[in-house]
């Protein structure tokens, strides 16, 4: 059976090592489908869910906060400094955090606090719509 391997990092620790037949995740300009013996690709990733199907056709979700896909026909490799297993997202800590965000926006008194607190929000709101697309495949 054709499998890639698949290298999930975040800024504290490995959050997925292994073999995988298909890897979805969202790119800067839509969504990625990697098969193996992809052509190389390095691009950016936007929030969102990676979802891995292992070799067992089983599926692995990790959410991530953007960063960087590097493409090689054995290898695909995600870097982000924020990624969560799909098991150890949480609804009430999501959901806070969006609050938070809203009412950042809302306070903003410049211009910069106002773009990190829609950077915020936008990762918060990615995170929960992950958490929601993992839900449902359980």
């Amino acid at each position: 059976m054709n499998t890639i391997h698949v290298d999930v990092v975040s800024a504290e620790e490995s959050i997925f090592s292994g073999e995988a037949r298909f890897v979805a995740l969202p790119g800067e300009a839509g969504e990625l489908g990697i098969y193996p013996r992809h052509t190389p690709l390095i691009s950016r990733i936007k929030a969102g869910s990676v979802r891995i199907e292992m070799a067992d056709g089983s599926e692995e979700f990790v959410f991530v906060a953007g960063g960087i896909l590097e493409v090689q026909p054995d290898r695909v490799t995600v870097l982000s400094d924020t990624a969560i297993r799909g098991k150890d997202l949480d609804d009430e800590k999501a959901n806070a955090a969006k609050v938070a965000a809203q009412e950042a926006v809302k306070n903003a008194k410049t211009d910069l606090d106002l773009a990190k607190a829609t950077s915020e929000l936008a990762v918060m709101a990615a995170q929960i719509a992950a958490l929601r697309k993992y839900r449902q495949k359980k």
